[in-house]
């Protein structure tokens, strides 16, 4: 477990919570213009790199952890179809300020989760395995490692989409695990249980636990 919380960490997965507000911002023009795997190998370097000289990051403090998650991977990232892929069947069913509150329990989720893992962040490096894909795909998926001097490589995929603003990314594979059809699994059960206000409910009072757990 520990070593995949550093994978998603690494590998740009701190970048998957986001709010709804982001869909509106256009992609940096790097995602644009890039091949897709030249777009995850300058991302990825670029993130590992800034958890590595910010010691408040590393520390996990929410406040900057949330502020580099808005202000430098936000735009990479199609959160609402991710958070739509997750909840499954049922996001069509959610009425809008659901689906509103599901992506915003949904990144809170992610964030607290992983921002205690900020300081196994050292020495990693990306290594981006070659693509065979056509300059006309829209769809891709771009694999690669997560390389350090100690331990061997984490192997992580990327799900990638082409829109009029350039690549983002929808879906990630760690260790064989993809992480969209992992929360499917959990938010089925519960959608199934209590219903889709029930898993916003649920989701709240894990975010709020969390929090206290934290302050004590």
């Amino acid at each position: 477990m520990n070593r995949m919380l550093f994978a998603l960490i690494a590998s740009t997965a701190l970048a998957l919570p986001m709010a709804a507000s982001a869909q509106s911002q256009p992609a940096p023009v790097a995602a644009a213009t890039q091949a897709p795997d030249e777009f995850i190998r300058s991302l990825s370097s670029q993130i590992i790199e800034r958890i590595r000289t910010d010691k408040d990051l590393q520390a996990g403090d929410l406040r900057k952890v949330n502020q580099f998650v808005d202000e430098t991977v936000m735009p990479n990232f199609d959160f609402e179809r991710m958070t739509a892929l997750a909840v499954g069947r049922s996001w069509r069913d959610a009425t809008p300020e659901q689906q509103k509150q599901l992506m915003a329990e949904f990144r809170q989720l992610l964030v607290r989760t992983y921002s205690g893992a900020l300081s196994s962040v050292k020495d990693q490096q990306i290594r981006v395995k070659p693509m065979r894909n056509a300059p006309t795909d829209t769809e891709v998926t771009v694999r690669s490692e997560v390389v350090s001097s100690k331990g061997d490589p984490i192997q992580i995929d990327y799900r990638l989409e082409k829109s009029a603003n350039g690549w983002r990314i929808y879906n990630l594979n760690v260790l064989g695990v993809w992480l969209v059809e992992t929360y499917r699994n959990q938010f089925s059960q519960e959608i199934t249980n209590k219903g889709i206000d029930g898993l916003i409910k649920s989701l709240a009072d894990r975010n709020r636990q969390f929090a206290q757990a934290r302050a004590s």
